[in-house]
């Protein structure tokens, strides 16, 4: 019989847990197969939560696949009862004021497949705590509401023994921490391993000394100076830019290869995915890089925005995560290019995050019921709790934010905060009504703002006018919209190009609003949401014209950018639907910009990529048509190969002069010049059938250079040799072979893609077992739209085939790899019957996971709607 369903969690049911935790103390005694866990924790009534009765409240814990060795309270053995998820003790068993609980687990790290809790990766112990990963190392209120400060000894004879906090002591066998500063059990961390250690240190701004490591396996120290340098800029830049010092005397890193996610802030000892931390010129890509350099800021900018100030509950989840991805955004900004960081950040939004608000997964920023929290790890909470920062900030202006941001600090220091509290800070120190902007955390969708425009001429100007209507379309539980707060940053540029009216903030609050700017000499060309003020999708009947001029003179980059974009998305509509020929006018305005020296390589770059196929899926079923992946994979190589003809001669000056002599710099300015080469590369690529492309994977001197080269090859299907070499060059290196699993399904044709996925799959360095590798393989399958939508269904049943193995083993990754099925409300009555045959069939699997049979439930829901 089918397991009941599981029952949701609701933000309405919230209230405070009956006790508060005074201290915890824990013992581990490490064993791979036999960890033995014992905990000494102090707890006293919590005053904010009404007694019970005259018995009190039963004390509650959570637990997961512990083994009970003894339990006592106040040095007296006690019988819980215990279940599933956890185990009571009667109020009766309890005295009336604090108490002592004292209890001794036993649990399997190397058992530990799902990488929640205490696990092992290679030999070493590690632990992830977040969300619900401590209960399975010991009895505990596992919830972030409940923060006390833990002292932790470690026993086993491996050499290097880590912990949150600082250091206590150590000996022969064992090591102490102690972590002062109150904090949630999913922030507590353990690392026990032989590894090595790159040393540096920080000084911080009122002359403390701070002991800084990155915890490595041996041989791989010589990939850390990046990892090091980013986090010294971090710890710098959170000193000048919020005011925030760190607060205990060292901070480690660790980099493991088994790790679920990027990578996690615990208090003093970051865990992360070691793809996240070892790069070199010869192993990492530029992309990779900028991606260490932004998730180790990200992890230490939680040491304020996560851990001194953590969230109440898990809904509360974009208080911490949306707001310390905002920070880690402006430090990149700080750190490389403003524009193409801005036009990456959106790239990333409208590719995930719009796609889930389109979909059956749309749930507000701060959701209000879950099954499974891990679910909730979502581009929603990340990316646009991110944007919503943003917003408030352009509201209430830099000065604003900044005096917002202190009295936060100092306000909720050391607490668990929420949405209304967050609010409230800014409502305080600027004087603002923030109650229509909350709707951005409580509704779900994507808000839609059409506009229309009037003109009317005047002996002493003319005045423009700008009428605005947003809408957003209803989502699961969610019908009706209220009209939000939408900032609309707005420029005007005369015909000649010439900008008339600089950037002004319009503000939005009705469901449709009119903005007039007097005086004006001419008609202008409006330039609209400027810098992606708002995650909204515009909807403005534009002429080729009109873009073209947009993309030739606009002064703000981001709308530059985006006129190309949707002067070359228009074209490929044209191209899909009618079999129009390639517009002259787009491939115009590319060669306009591929000229212009004085425009950033990476910024020229960005607009010499055409909008991906996925993306053109959705702008074809916003319009109500039903988008085939099959012709426009084709219409868009088409389109690539007529710039290619027609630019060729400016696009093979480019890549010739982007070539970077002299040692490899990770530095923003080299890798904006290998991001334009491998942009005219790819063009070129089209209609030289690999012949560059080949040349430069046999002399390319980075893996920038040489994964580019060997995309381009698999490309056009003349990869098997360089392909071999690649594979034999870098046979050992984990994270290069990701590489190798991932570029071969993802950019092979379409109709090899899923085939191709089947011979990886059984390859003998398929570790499916490992995330990384496993989201290799089955990412760049998904990634390849018209290969994952091949009509025969071979890529969803490969797809599905492979979430139900790991759904056993690890439940938690292949419950966001099934996020790949999201979208097929999309396409056609045959492609929705083969997704809908087997998202029925994992659904019906017996013993699927919480975790999966939440997601794929809700993406099959859709079809019931």
């Amino acid at each position: 019989m089918k397991d009941a369903a599981p029952q949701a969690t609701r933000l309405a049911d919230y209230a405070p847990y009956p006790f508060t935790v005074t201290g915890v103390e824990l013992t581990f005694r490490l064993s791979p197969s036999a960890t033995r866990v014992l905990a000494r924790i102090g707890f006293a009534p919590n005053p904010a939560r009404q007694p019970a009765g005259p018995g009190g409240h039963d004390l509650r814990l959570d637990g997961e696949k512990l083994a009970l060795l003894s339990a006592r309270v106040d040095g007296r053995p006690v019988r819980p009862v215990q279940d599933e998820a956890g185990l009571t003790v009667a109020a009766r068993d309890l005295p009336g004021g604090s108490f002592t609980w004292e209890a001794e687990v036993e649990i399997d790290p190397a058992g530990n497949t799902a990488l929640e809790g205490l696990y092992m990766s290679g030999g070493i112990y590690c632990t992830q705590c977040e969300a619900e990963g401590f209960r399975k190392i010991t009895f505990y209120p596992d919830r972030p509401d409940v923060m006390a400060p833990f002292r932790v000894r470690i026993e086993s004879d491996l050499p290097v023994l880590l912990s949150n906090g600082n250091p206590n002591g150590a000996g022969p066998g064992w090591a102490e921490w102690t972590d002062p500063w109150p904090k949630p059990a999913y922030l507590f961390a353990l690392v026990a391993g032989d590894l090595v250690a790159v040393r540096g240190s920080f000084t911080t701004t009122s002359g403390r000394p701070v002991a800084l490591a990155i915890w490595v396996r041996k041989g791989d120290e010589d990939r850390c100076p990046y990892a090091m340098d980013s986090l010294k800029r971090s710890m710098k830049w959170d000193e000048d830019t919020y005011g925030r010092e760190y607060d205990l005397d060292v901070f480690n890193i660790v980099a493991v290869d088994d790790f679920n996610m990027g990578a996690m802030e615990n208090k003093g000892l970051n865990i992360f995915n070691s793809k996240l931390v070892l790069a070199s010129p010869e192993t990492a890509t530029d992309a990779d890089f900028e991606r260490i350099e932004s998730v180790i800021a990200h992890e230490y900018f939680h040491n304020w925005t996560g851990n001194r100030i953590t969230c109440r509950d898990w809904f509360q989840l974009c208080l911490k995560e949306g707001l310390t991805v905002f920070r880690d955004q402006e430090f990149t900004k700080d750190m490389r290019s403003e524009p193409v960081k801005r036009i990456e950040d959106v790239l990333t939004l409208r590719a995930r995050q719009f796609r889930e608000d389109m979909g059956p997964l749309a749930h507000p920023v701060r959701p209000d019921s879950y099954i499974e929290i891990n679910n909730f790890y979502t581009a929603t909470v990340y990316e646009k709790g991110a944007e919503v920062i943003g917003m408030l900030k352009r509201l209430v202006g830099d000065d604003g934010y900044r005096k917002a941001l202190d009295l936060y600090f100092a306000r909720h220091d050391g607490e668990a905060a929420t949405i209304e509290d967050w609010l409230k800070v800014f409502e305080d120190a600027t004087g603002r009504d923030l109650t229509q902007f909350k709707r951005w955390y409580t509704d779900a969708g994507t808000p839609r703002l059409t506009v229309s425009e009037a003109w009317s001429p005047g002996k002493e100007g003319g005045t423009y006018t700008l009428t605005f209507h947003q809408k957003t379309p209803p989502t699961p539980g969610q019908d009706r919209k209220p009209p939000r707060v939408i900032p609309i940053a707005v420029g005007l540029l005369n015909p000649n190009g010439d900008e008339v009216v600089p950037t002004e903030m319009l503000e939005m609050t009705e469901v449709t609003q009119s903005f007039r700017f007097e005086g004006l000499a001419s008609r202008p060309v409006p330039s609209i949401l400027r810098g992606f003020s708002a995650p909204v999708v515009l909807d403005r009947e534009v002429a080729a014209k009109e873009r073209a001029f947009l993309l030739a003179h606009d002064t703000d980059p981001f709308n530059r950018w985006e006129a190309g974009r949707a002067l070359a998305r228009d074209a490929l509509a044209r191209m899909i639907g009618e079999a129009a020929d390639p517009s002259p006018a787009l491939i115009d305005g590319l060669g306009a910009v591929l000229a212009d020296e004085g425009l950033d390589p990476a910024f020229r770059a960005l607009c010499l990529h055409l909008p991906s196929e996925d993306d053109l899926a959705q702008a074809l079923h916003d319009a109500g048509r039903v988008p085939d992946p099959d012709r426009i994979h084709a219409e868009r190589l088409r389109l690539e190969a007529a710039i290619a003809r027609r630019l060729e001669p400016a696009l093979s000056a480019a890549f010739a002069a982007m070539a970077t002599p002299g040692p490899f710099s990770p530095d923003a300015a080299s890798a904006g010049r290998r991001a334009l080469r491998l942009a005219c590369l790819a063009l070129l690529t089209r209609i030289d059938g690999g012949h560059r492309a080949a040349a430069l994977f046999d002399t390319a001197g980075n893996m920038t250079e040489s994964a580019g080269a060997l995309a381009n090859l698999i490309a056009v299907g003349q990869a098997e040799a360089a392909l071999a070499a690649f594979h034999d060059r870098w046979n050992g290196n984990r994270l290069v072979i990701d590489k190798w699993f991932t570029l071969q399904p993802a950019l092979c044709p379409p109709d090899r893609a899923a085939g191709v996925a089947e011979r990886l799959a059984a390859h003998p360095d398929f570790d499916w077992k490992n995330p990384n590798r496993f989201r290799a393989l089955l990412g760049g399958l998904s990634a390849n739209h018209a290969g994952f939508h091949a009509a025969t269904g071979a890529g969803y049943r490969f797809y599905a085939d492979w979430l139900l193995r790991l759904d056993p083993v690890n439940p938690q990754t292949a419950a966001r790899m099934s996020t790949a099925f999201q979208s097929w409300a999309r396409y056609d009555a045959d492609r929705k019957a083969l997704i809908r045959a087997e998202l029925d069939r994992i659904l019906a699997t017996p013993g699927l996971s919480r975790d999966l049979t939440e997601m794929a439930g809700r993406i099959r829901g859709a079809a019931d709607a």
